[in-house]
């Protein structure tokens, strides 16, 4: 069935939440012609909208649906308009995922004011899906104001959502790592909230010991120019039990809003969209290698490499001298 994608983008700009998620569904298919027509759509719709993006990482089991539930449900209250895009890994040997993100916020999906959408990785690197800022946009022109971008969860090389949101939060349990811990470089550099969750009961003193660490841990690291003067910071909150969460949209809203006067907050946009801009380019080239003749000469030389007879990076420089050929 032929889709209409000037009535799709009309109906995702009204805020329409079917369309939006046939939206996304459509910018997440692999087919060509889907594609193109994703392309058009993005084309279509209003580009004067932005929401607050937030990115959300952690390890599982952390409480990262707890919170951002919790997290959600008090800003539906205040309210805003929420979008919770949440990756879940997919399976290396089926391809397949659980995608029970909606089943664990049970409550929050049932709010009028929110959205979510669960994604499968599909074995994209980085804890996030390939198609995850294009979701976004699609979020941003369907009228939201924050947008929740909860990530796979795989570790300290799960960076590619701090270059498709505002605020990059990193979740932590009590106890998960002394003051070395927190130095490690990666994604403890690209955190602007470190959040010790499940500061409540007996957990509470580790939280707090916790969080001492890791504050300590960010006086070590090197001040960045896009942080006002207490950021990066440690907070704990407990998210089952709705203490503390107001604390963190306040450093939120802070750290934003010092980031909007300095003139952050357009410049990191800009270089966002550079950043995605150089990463269709080299997936547009990857697609390059689909076709019929350059996989043959792929496996061709892939046989070779196995046998031994030519050497990797010799059959590498061949491959793509017969690709410039062409």
């Amino acid at each position: 069935m032929a889709i209409d994608i000037p009535d799709m983008a009309r109906r995702i700009a009204a805020g329409e939440r079917r369309a939006l998620a046939r939206g996304i569904t459509l910018v997440e298919s692999g087919r060509e012609d889907h594609r193109a027509q994703a392309a058009e759509l993005l084309a279509a719709l209003p580009q004067d909208r932005q929401a607050l993006r937030i990115g959300l990482s952690g390890t599982p089991g952390v409480g990262k649906s707890t919170f951002i539930e919790t997290f959600g449900m008090m800003l539906t209250g205040q309210g805003l308009r929420v979008a919770v895009l949440a990756v879940d890994p997919s399976s290396a040997r089926s391809g397949g995922s659980i995608l029970g993100d909606k089943t664990r916020m049970d409550r929050l999906s049932r709010e009028a004011g929110a959205f979510i959408r669960p994604s499968p990785s599909q074995t994209h690197l980085g804890g996030v899906a390939r198609r995850t800022r294009e979701a976004v946009t699609l979020c941003e022109a369907a009228g939201f104001d924050v947008v929740l971008i909860e990530t796979v969860g795989v570790g300290q090389s799960e960076t590619v959502v701090a270059q498709m949101s505002d605020v990059f939060l990193l979740l932590l349990a009590p106890a998960g790592g002394d003051e070395l811990q927190g130095v490690k470089r990666g994604i403890m550099e690209m955190a602007d909230l470190i959040v010790i969750n499940k500061a409540d009961g007996d957990l509470k003193p580790a939280a707090q010991r916790t969080r001492a660490d890791y504050a300590g841990a960010l006086r070590l690291l090197r001040k960045r120019p896009q942080d006002p003067e207490g950021f990066p910071k440690a907070m704990t909150v407990s998210a089952i039990e709705d203490n503390g969460l107001d604390d963190v949209w306040d450093a939120m809203q802070e750290l934003t809003a010092w980031r909007r006067e300095a003139g952050f907050w357009t410049r990191t946009r800009a270089d966002q969209a550079r950043y995605w801009f150089e990463d269709a380019v080299k997936q547009t080239l990857l697609a390059a290698l689909a076709t019929p003749e350059a996989k043959a000469s792929l496996a061709d030389l892939s046989d070779a490499v196995a046998a031994g007879t030519v050497d990797p990076a010799a059959a590498a420089r061949d491959f793509v001298q017969k690709l410039r050929a062409k």
